[in-house]
C-alpha cells in the first residue's frame, strides 16, 4: 500500500507526460497500464521521479491511492474506457473520483 495522491491509467504519450508533470510538482502518483510492461518501462526511464508508483493490476493500483481515490483515465475513447472502468470499479468506494480525460471526437 502507498499514499499516492492521484492515480493515472494509460501510459501513452499524454499519460506519461501528465504523470511526470504531476510528480514533478510534488504529488505522488500511482500509474497503471493495461500492458504492464509499459509501467515497468516508464518507471525505469524515470529513475529520478521518486513519486511515481508503478502498479500491475487494478486492485494494486487502487490500493496505492489515498482515500478518497482520485483517478484520471487517459485511454482511447469508447470500449477501452468502459473496460478500464469495469476493472477499477469493484475497488472504489462512495466519494471516490474517476475522470475520463481522454480525447474523443475531436476535429
Amino acid at each position: 500500500m502507498s499514499n499516492a495522491k492521484i492515480g493515472l491509467v494509460g501510459l501513452a504519450v499524454m499519460g506519461e507526460n501528465l504523470a511526470l508533470n504531476i510528480e514533478r510538482n510534488g504529488y505522488p502518483i500511482a500509474v497503471w497500464n493495461r500492458t504492464t510492461s509499459k509501467v515497468d518501462d516508464f518507471i525505469s526511464r524515470n529513475p529520478n521521479a521518486k513519486g511515481l508508483v508503478g502498479t500491475h493490476s487494478p486492485q494494486e493500483f487502487v490500493d496505492a491511492l489515498e482515500s478518497p481515490k482520485k483517478i484520471i483515465l487517459l485511454v482511447k475513447a469508447g470500449q477501452p474506457v468502459d473496460d478500464m472502468i469495469s476493472q477499477i470499479k469493484p475497488y472504489l468506494s462512495p466519494g471516490d473520483i474517476l475522470i475520463d480525460g481522454g480525447n474523443s471526437l475531436f476535429h
